[in-house]
């Protein structure tokens, strides 16, 4: 049972890696953290385009693999589009990272 739980969470954290491999999505990523830290805690795609200079399409296509990958989360709100840090994902990954390399799970 333990080592279903480690095998599941090492696949979505390798589903999370694979995202954040492309440039494109890591800008993403870090720009949609960005403003979770801010009183804003979302970003508009709008924002994304004009802050990052990619087209509407690239964009499109880069946060749908970051949702896909459970890092975000957009919601439409009439014609606009909000992406949402996934806070479970940044804890999840805080504490992989937080983790000693000689710490056993």
């Amino acid at each position: 049972m333990i080592r279903n739980r480690a095998t599941k969470d090492l696949e979505k954290l390798a589903r999370a890696f694979k995202a954040l491999s492309n440039p494109n999505r890591l800008a993403i990523y870090l720009e949609v953290l960005h403003q979770y830290r801010t009183e804003m805690k979302s970003c508009g795609l709008a924002h994304l385009i004009d802050s990052l200079d990619i087209g509407a399409p690239t964009i499109s296509h880069h946060t749908k693999e970051l949702v896909d990958a459970g890092l975000i989360s957009v919601q439409r709100d009439g014609r606009f589009i909000r992406c949402t840090l996934s806070e479970s994902m940044r804890a999840h990954l805080s504490a992989f990272f937080g983790r000693a390399p000689n710490e056993k799970e």
